[in-house]
């Protein structure tokens, strides 16, 4: 049986904490270990068989295939494909592999960056896998996935039909890392349907876990020849895509080039013609064939205009999928360029100082932390908000840039095609005051900086200029109430701080309750409690039940009354004298709390529903004077409130009653002794269970 999930999570916060999800301790996709379960065949002496991403119908996937196709797919392990298989044969290049029949151009276009940096492919491929020695079908590849790094296993039967490889495919038919790697990706996205269509971006991220930019080529950056020079001499990855057609359809146009398309950027160079300097973007076509037949095509006689040396360099007169253009046609045939490396030093061309990354993991719940953009001035402050100081020298030439945000959104479905991308963005201010940020800041302040527009899209980022202050980073969807997971990651020239804002708190002035002690209330409250006692002046929970619903909170109860758990709960926590019961002491002391609560309760509800609401919910607390991070305010809403996202009174009472008291707990244990649990995983196991 799995863990339960709140201590699931603090199990996974704690891996990574531990440094589990970084590239040297990758986490086990699915939780396979390939040492293991190696290990295991070879004792056994059996070929593995990989039961999380079978070699059937359900890896390929619906609608990829017709029926009739379907029927004749054969999974074969590569020795029954060819005679003598190989992992790698002659090293690694793009001109290895072809694409098949899946539409995964844009996974491939990547997979030919990946091809010119040794050291970024060995981190995806393994290369010490073999065929020979040790052989037992059983291989492993390593992608980045939102923030972690991930092992994924696999077996090595491939789909066929009539004996060859219907998806990638190696020129050499014996060379097979291509296939294998693209089988793992397939169990990533949920099956090889899932990897049908995409952009480069999404498969540079998991290849690099790096720093990615995106650049509309319509609008090019006055510099972006000198940014592509730079990235083509860094450890970077590049690709780009043609402009969509009427259809989705990959059409070849009359110039060679194929309409929704992904290429990758093999290179770049300035040459002379006719004594006049040329910048050339080299280009290569994941399909293995069809170039670009206009201006530095390969029969081009425009090369018969550069000296002898270049042409020898550079022409090769091959129908490889391999092609160059003027920089200028470049940008007016494509669309868009994306750059990944694995630290941003290719985004400026300065050598002093060192890029500092910070990443950061948050959620947005609905109705609790999902209040939309800034057009939803009264939720707009509920969003999470990161808290930014950024110091040091910086530069005040114009056009200078220092700070790339990216915001990155989580899928919450196991396959990829059922991923439907929320429209996310983020907004930058100057901070003048602590603790989690209020409406009214957000009616009277501007933004320093924000995304253009919130875009339906895996990532989002900004490239952008911070002088040295304090700024507020706040990441959101576009409408509110809506759910999903996303990573922040901050790429600062020079040094900045960072920390999710809503764990230090200091709100705006809220009406705080006022502590009057009344000594002959008090008396008067032990005296009704005589009346419903037993013999020994004490009262257990189903009494309790009875006093609560049908004296002290008759007529404000709207949804039955306490429960008769929620009584033993109040009991438990309350009875310091652990007889099981509360006296007439312990009674007086829960009658206070639960009027106090209650007036609480009534003074939020600004509704009028009878019902918190989460905003009001997250009021409540404050007016309450407990200080509630964002992560802990969805977990209580999660555990309390009902599936129309409101808290009653019985539930509010409840909840808090249990927060006040851990609460003390946990202050009378901080010094450690007999703690094992962090103050943030015992509350969180604590208010759930």
């Amino acid at each position: 049986m799995p863990p339960p999930g709140v201590c699931l999570n603090i199990m996974e916060a704690r891996s990574k904490q531990d440094g589990y999800g970084k590239f040297t301790s990758p986490d086990r996709f699915f939780g396979q270990d390939f040492q293991q379960l190696k290990q295991y065949c070879l004792i056994k002496g059996v070929r593995y068989i990989d039961d999380m991403f079978p070699p059937d119908r359900s890896s390929i996937g619906q609608g990829l295939l017709s029926p009739s196709d379907l029927s004749r797919v054969v999974w074969l392990r590569p020795a029954k494909i060819v005679a003598n298989p190989s992992f790698v044969l002659d090293g690694i290049s793009r001109f290895d592999f072809g694409q098949g029949i899946l539409g995964d151009c844009w996974f491939l276009a990547s997979l030919g960056a990946l091809t010119f940096q040794n050291h970024i492919f060995g981190q995806v491929v393994p290369l010490e896998q073999t065929f020979d020695q040790s052989y037992c079908g059983i291989f492993h590849f390593r992608f980045w996935r939102f923030g972690r790094w991930v092992d994924v296993v696999i077996d090595d039967k491939l789909p066929t039909i009539n004996g060859r490889l219907i998806f990638v495919h190696s020129k050499n038919q014996n060379e097979f890392w291509p296939a294998l790697l693209e089988k793992a990706y397939a169990k990533v996205c949920g099956s090889y349907t899932d990897m049908n269509a995409g952009t480069p971006a999404e498969a540079l991220m998991d290849f690099t876990g790096g720093v990615h930019m995106c650049i509309l080529l319509s609008e090019p950056p006055p510099n972006l020849w000198e940014l592509m020079c730079r990235a083509g001499q860094s450890k970077t990855l590049m690709s780009c895509g043609t402009h969509k057609g009427a259809t989705s359809a990959n059409t070849v146009l009359p110039n060679g080039l194929v309409q929704s398309h992904a290429y990758t950027v093999t290179g770049v160079k300035q040459m002379v013609s006719r004594g006049q300097p040329v910048n050339l973007v080299r280009l290569w076509n994941p399909w293995g064939r069809g170039e670009w037949n206009g201006d530095w095509s390969d029969r081009s006689p425009l090369w018969q205009t550069v000296s002898p040396q270049d042409r020898e360099m550079c022409l090769s007169v091959a129908d490889d999928g391999e092609f160059w253009m003027t920089l200028q046609d470049f940008c007016k045939f494509f669309m868009d360029l994306d750059i990944c490396g694995l630290s941003p030093d290719f985004l400026d061309g300065s050598s002093s100082g060192l890029w500092n990354t910070s990443i950061y993991e948050g959620r947005w719940v609905a109705g609790t932390t999902a209040g939309g953009c800034i057009n939803n001035r009264d939720s707009f402050w509920t969003n999470p908000q990161f808290r930014v100081k950024v110091s040091g020298e910086y530069s005040e030439k114009e056009g200078e840039k220092n700070i790339l945000v990216s915001l990155i959104q989580k899928p919450d479905k196991r396959n990829r095609r059922l991923v439907q991308n929320l429209h996310i963005g983020f907004t930058i201010f100057e901070a003048t005051q602590r603790g989690k940020f209020p409406a009214s800041f957000f009616n009277t302040h501007a933004p320093v900086g924000q995304t253009k527009t919130y875009f339906n899209a895996r990532e989002v980022m900004e490239f952008m200029m911070l002088k040295p202050g304090e700024y507020l980073i706040v990441p959101s969807t576009f409408n509110r109430n809506e759910s999903a997971s996303f990573v922040l990651t901050i790429h600062s020239k020079i040094e900045t701080q960072c920390y999710e804002n809503s764990n230090d708190h200091k709100h705006e002035p809220a009406e705080k309750r006022k502590k009057v002690r009344n000594a002959q209330e008090d008396e008067n409250k032990k005296d009704f409690f005589r009346q419903y006692s037993d013999k020994y002046e004490e009262v257990d929970a189903e009494q309790l039940q009875r006093l609560l619903n049908e004296n002290i909170l008759k007529g404000d109860l709207k949804s039955g009354g306490f429960s008769i758990d929620a009584c033993r709960s109040m009991v438990a926590l309350m009875d310091t004298s652990i007889t099981g019961k509360l006296n007439g002491g312990e009674f007086v002391r829960l009658w206070n709390k639960v009027v106090a609560y209650k007036d609480i309760f009534y003074l939020m509800d600004v509704s009028r529903t009878g019902t918190l609401s989460l905003t009001e919910l997250r009021n409540a607390f404050i007016a309450a004077e407990f200080r509630i991070s964002d992560d802990m305010l969805n977990l209580m809403a999660l555990r309390y409130g009902a599936s129309s996202g409101h808290m009653t009174l019985e539930s509010f009472i409840s909840l808090i009653l249990r927060l006040d008291c851990m609460n003390k707990i946990f202050r009378e244990l901080s010094d450690g002794k007999g703690m094992n649990l962090r103050e943030s995983e015992w509350m969180y196991i604590s208010m759930y269970t």
